[in-house]
């Protein structure tokens, strides 16, 4: 028995997605401001992660069978998980305040909601 795919033209169309791609630039224009020898340890981490989420959006959009979509959604939502507790680390060193942490852990538990949304529709359809 083959598998369906969800209805869309592109991952480009998922809110999701989109509201994904505004945090990266986000997280790239904060972690911007982190100290230099920072560089390589939680800018790259935050980062990595940030970008991670959109891009396993598309990825998984890519696919063949909604199984694999859930798959890649489902690191998304990983990614996501990180996130929100690197920017704790990132508030505790001071990194951030506590107005850019609420603001940007807000954004991000958004997204995880609409992540976690995604896979139960695909999951119930």
């Amino acid at each position: 028995m083959s598998e369906q795919r969800i209805e869309m033209s592109t991952h480009k169309d998922l809110i999701v997605w989109k509201k994904s791609i505004e945090f990266v630039t986000e997280v790239y224009k904060i972690t911007g401001t982190f100290p230099s020898e920072e560089k390589f340890g939680l800018v790259s981490q935050l980062r990595r992660a940030a970008v991670s989420i959109p891009s396993n959006i598309a990825e998984g959009a890519a696919r063949n069978h909604d199984k694999e979509f859930i798959q890649f959604l489902s690191i998304s939502l990983g990614s996501a998980s990180e996130i929100e507790t690197q920017l704790i680390i990132a508030l505790n060193l001071n990194f951030i305040s506590e107005d850019m942490f609420n603001e940007l852990n807000l954004e991000n538990m958004e997204i995880k909601k609409m992540l976690s949304g995604l896979i139960k529709s695909i999951k119930n359809k």
